[in-house]
């Protein structure tokens, strides 16, 4: 069995907007690192194919889809100040959506072990019924109901460790047993969403939903001990039979939009951390799928070393270093207190 698929087309180039972060130099830096890390030779490359209308249907309302898809056919325009569309971006879009579901299809079909979507735009803060947060449709979200109403995987979790909170994640699935939702992110930040409190409908899914608040300025040893604490026991008792990653970079301490200060480093030591879960609980079955990053060195640099990974080799030297920097040691250690005491997962 091969090991590990990156799934990409140039189409996501389409979808930019002059001057905005949400670029196409987005991929553009991704693509040139992976071609100088010599890493092509050992990743096998998926042709992508836009998500079928039922699939997107399952995660987002018809109107949604038809005002994401109108306001290409128009020519572009903006649903809100940050989030827009290009004549171009339904296409890319509804692609990114398919990146998603295709890789689950390689992995848990059995094809290979992982899988990552290198798509545009992101996905994680578009709702059921919006677009926000330069996301459009939420790839990760439809690739997950995909595996389990379409594949019959019967659990899923997703990890998301984009510095801002998945709340279009967190909606689509927040009375959905079958999936369970992890996010670390700033608080408070954009969109708002991710308190503790947030944990799944009490009827339904309840425990479903985890949210890790972190205060600004965590680095390396917060997450890690957040994840050590929180997330990984957490999906222990989940028993996922796949694993997602909303693979966002903006944690990263030289992004221009994130207050936290996590190196290359530190987000390899969290992917090692879900890969090992991976291996213990589902047959390394991981797919990763990006959502921000918008200092473009570091985020090749992150998906460079997220690849290495996901192909069995070390990271690598982390060429962007590290700060030098205390850390909220005692709002972190709150933070696991309260969940540690009060989440269903962790009790």
């Amino acid at each position: 069995m091969s090991q590990t698929v990156i799934l990409s087309d140039p189409i996501f180039d389409t979808h930019t907007w002059l001057g905005h972060v949400e670029q196409a130099e987005r991929l553009v830096a991704i693509r040139n690192a992976i071609a100088s890390s010599g890493l092509n030779r050992d990743l096998h490359h998926y042709e992508v194919h836009p998500a079928l209308e039922s699939d997107l249907q399952a995660v987002h309302t018809p109107r949604l889809l038809a005002q994401v898809r109108r306001l290409a056919s128009y020519g572009g325009g903006q649903f809100d100040s940050d989030t827009y569309v290009t004549p171009d971006s339904w296409e890319a879009a509804t692609l990114a959506a398919g990146a998603a579901v295709g890789a689950v299809d390689a992995v848990a079909g059995g094809e290979v072990r992982n899988a990552f979507a290198l798509v545009r735009p992101p996905g994680h803060h578009a709702t059921p019924s919006r677009a926000m947060g330069f996301c459009l449709i939420n790839n990760i979200a439809v690739a997950a109901r995909y595996a389990v109403r379409r594949l019959g995987v019967a659990r899923v979790a997703i990890v998301d460790y984009d510095v801002h909170h998945g709340n279009g994640t967190q909606d689509i699935f927040y009375d959905d047993p079958h999936v369970l939702f992890c996010s670390t992110h700033a608080s408070p930040f954009y969109p708002g969403s991710g308190s503790i409190t947030e944990m799944g409908d009490h009827a339904a899914a309840p425990g479903t939903t985890l949210n890790v608040p972190l205060p600004f300025g965590t680095g390396d040893r917060g997450y890690r001990r957040a994840f050590e604490q929180v997330i990984v026991p957490a999906i222990r008792a989940f028993r996922p039979e796949l694993i997602m990653v909303s693979a966002g970079f903006d944690a990263h301490w030289s992004d221009p939009l994130g207050p936290m200060v996590l190196s290359v480093t530190g987000f390899a030591r969290l992917n090692q951390i879900i890969l090992d879960l991976a291996d213990e609980l589902c047959g390394g079955r991981v797919v990763m799928s990006l959502e921000g990053g918008y200092n473009l060195d570091a985020l090749a640099a992150c998906v460079v070393a997220s690849l290495r990974q996901l192909i069995g080799r070390s990271p690598g030297q982390d060429a962007i270093g590290q700060v030098e920097a205390p850390e909220p040691d005692a709002e972190v250690n709150r933070v696991i207190d309260i969940l540690q005491d009060r989440h269903p997962l962790l009790r």
